[in-house]
């Protein structure tokens, strides 16, 4: 009776919906129309209830929709070629960003927030689980804290075998393999890459269920418990995928000035998105901190090698069998993110080439076994990384006008910004509503333009040519002694903003001069800050190749803990850490004593146990002395991982604070002001170092 009624209430809404997308008005009654939808937005949006939420949505997608109707049966009437082309273009653009809007409001105006589940009391109940940590080119310095740290993790001994999967076939390795008393599993070929790894493992151990870390992903201690508690409960269950939480800043909060107060790039995915597709049962395996049931993955033939990005298509071929997936939404390990700029494109683009791949060879709209939502979920995630010919397209598009003259919108400008104003505020807004603690508004537009120019080659060959390219595995766990500018990167970027510049400079001519030009000067205004807009973006897009010095090889995490200060002279001292690493710390101290006496050793006062490391003093003040830790044996540095790194709330942080949109703009602001500032105090401070050394010279030759 309840879904019959609900089918009679969407019968009665479909016409006055209809009647809202195809009514034409003239410029005058749309700004009404406009603001009247604006303001009774604004109004609901006083209220915080999921109902509220799902009617707001339901307005931004109809005005979004008559926007589009709009372009279709009003503007698309050209005078050229040219026109027409760019014309096309730039309105598959707008519909692509308007599917694009759909999908997204699919995927998060439902989001599940899953319960975990307890394993029972008796625990010969529990399953066997075999944990995976491939590793090709990455130093043992990374790999060595995943191993440690999965060993940390809760579960019976006899139930749990850790292997490392080493496709690098290196005997440093092995040894530590064998001191850490872990699997060391090699191949003799390098076949599917990660896949082909993990599929080679599988054949050699057994395992209900496999538990998977990339090498830099270092576990908490109840990865296990709080994950495996599902396959009990349902014998369908295949996957159960946890976020990429990352300790390391990557390379937006690391070089843009306000990084750190924004959430980060993954935080949308792995927040309100993946929580969306599990309640659609359309979670995304992503490679790693997940767990799979053995025999799901024998049903399908092992992890998927006909795409570079297996993880996901691996999920995709289970699903279609029927199986089901989890997505639990609690940080339960954390990894390193990409340090250069350079290897995050580098990432992305292998992460757009291999969803472009699973588009083309096992596309998720056709076949059987996924339910209509799951394939719009997939969808989704496809078409997403499409994203990079249309934002060229949206920021090259003022050009047309402002440089050459082409009318590519075949309307007059309040008639288009009357449609297009209602149809951006509410896709902001709504959006901010649903997403704002994970994706501030506009920034979504900096990481895009980021990847566009470098993503648009291979996802337009990959369509044509699916099978092309091979797997690459991203760096980490570099440093960087000196920062610099990455021209490499960004150069389209910079080609592109000296073009806008100059538009927006010819279109301020025009529009001073419009009655010798003979052209409407609020077309010319639509143009100039459409391109000013664009411009804004480009330049926090290249502010973001602005590489930071990263020294420090070891990431600090806030931890506080009671240690003993053993001196050179033989006393010790009580005091605690401020902060803790796995290569140092730095202590509260207690007293003057440090400034006169040598430290030798600090000792850990745990729960567990104490750990006693030798130290070296890096530097102290009457405040904090900072140590550097000395080589320790595997053993203590377990305890130490234990520690640092695997504690059951390491990675749990309050939320950020909910995005404004109008000040999330000012931020963005904020950070191109802070590009020329920067550069300019640099260029200052070479040419004084300059000068210095010419006087040095000069003073020298004369002596």
């Amino acid at each position: 009776m309840k879904k019959f009624l609900s089918i009679l209430l969407v019968l009665a809404v479909l016409p006055v919906a209809l009647l809202v997308v195809i009514t034409p008005m003239d410029s005058q009654k749309q700004y009404i129309f406009g603001l009247i939808s604006i303001g009774i937005l604004c109004l609901m949006g006083l209220s915080k209830k999921r109902s509220i939420s799902v009617i707001m949505v339901v307005m931004s997608v109809l005005l979004s929709t008559r926007y589009i109707y709009f372009r279709l049966t009003q503007t698309l009437h050209f005078n050229s070629e040219i026109e027409t082309i760019l014309g096309m273009g730039l309105f598959l653009a707008e519909l692509y960003v308007w599917v694009m809007l759909l999908l997204s409001y699919l995927q998060t105006v439902w989001p599940l927030k899953r319960e975990l589940v307890q394993l029972p009391d008796d625990m010969e109940l529990w399953p066997t689980v075999d944990v995976y940590i491939p590793t090709y080119n990455e130093p043992l310095d990374v790999v060595r804290d995943t191993v440690l740290a999965a060993q940390c993790m809760d579960y019976p001994r006899d139930k749990m075998k850790i292997y490392l999967l080493d496709d690098g076939k290196r005997s440093e390795f092995a040894v530590f393999a064998a001191d850490a008393g872990v699997g060391y599993i090699t191949r003799n070929d390098n076949a599917h890459a990660k896949a082909g790894n993990l599929n080679h493992a599988m054949k050699l151990t057994n395992g209900e269920l496999i538990c998977v870390f990339d090498c830099d992903h270092v576990a908490t201690r109840i990865f296990l418990q709080a994950t495996v508690g599902g396959f009990l409960k349902d014998p369908k269950l295949a996957l159960v995928q946890t976020p990429h939480y990352f300790y390391s800043p990557d390379p937006f909060e690391r070089n843009l000035s306000v990084g750190r107060n924004i959430p980060n790039e993954g935080a949308l995915f792995y927040g309100p998105i993946q929580r969306g597709n599990d309640n659609w049962n359309a979670t995304f395996f992503c490679g790693s901190c997940a767990v799979i049931r053995r025999s799901a993955l024998e049903e399908i033939g092992g992890f998927a090698v006909e795409t570079v990005t297996e993880d996901a298509h691996t999920a995709l071929k289970m699903q279609r069998l029927g199986w089901g997936s989890a997505f639990i939404d609690i940080p339960l390990a954390a990894g390193l993110a990409t340090e250069r700029l350079v290897l995050h494109v580098i990432q992305r683009t292998r992460w757009a080439r291999g969803m472009t791949q699973i588009f083309r060879l096992d596309n998720p709209l056709f076949g059987r076994g996924l339910t209509i939502q799951q394939r719009l979920c997939y969808l989704s995630a496809m078409l997403y990384y499409q994203f990079a010919l249309p934002r060229i397209a949206f920021v090259t598009a003022p050009l047309a006008y402002l440089l050459f003259n082409l009318n590519i919108i075949h309307s007059s400008a309040s008639l288009v910004f009357a449609y297009a104003l209602p149809h951006l505020f509410l896709a902001v807004y709504v959006n901010s509503r649903l997403n704002g603690r994970f994706r501030y508004s506009f920034w979504g537009e900096i990481y895009d333009l980021v990847m566009a120019f470098h993503i648009a080659l291979p996802t337009v060959v990959t369509m044509l040519f699916p099978k092309r390219g091979k797997f690459n595995v991203t760096d980490k766990g570099g440093l960087l002694d000196v920062g610099y500018f990455d021209f490499s990167v960004v150069r389209p970027h910079l080609i592109i903003a000296l073009l806008l510049a100059a538009g927006v400079v010819a279109g301020i001519v025009r529009a001073c001069a419009h009655d010798y030009f003979g052209v409407d000067p609020r077309v010319i205004v639509l143009n100039v800050g459409w391109g000013l807009y664009c411009l804004i973006f480009l330049l926090a897009a290249i502010a973001v190749a602005r590489e930071t010095r990263q020294t420090r090889k070891t990431i600090r995490i806030d931890v506080d803990i009671p240690v003993l200060i053993h001196y050179a002279s033989g006393i010790t001292s009580r005091s605690q850490t401020a902060d803790l690493s796995m290569g140092g710390c730095r202590i509260v101290a207690p007293d003057d004593r440090h400034l006169n006496d040598e430290i030798e050793a600090i000792e850990l006062l745990l729960q567990s146990g104490a750990i006693t490391i030798p130290v070296q003093t890096v530097a102290s003040d009457e405040q904090h002395i900072r140590l550097m830790f000395d080589d320790i044996p595997l053993s203590r540095r377990r305890e130490l991982v234990r520690v640092v790194l695997s504690r059951a709330d390491a990675w749990i942080h309050p939320p950020k604070p909910q995005d404004n949109p109008f000040r999330s703009l000012l931020t963005i602001v904020r950070c191109v002001f802070d590009l020329f500032w920067l550069t300019w105090k640099s260029r200052r401070e070479n040419r004084r170092l300059r000068a210095q050394h010419t006087a040095k010279v000069a003073q020298e030759e004369s002596v």
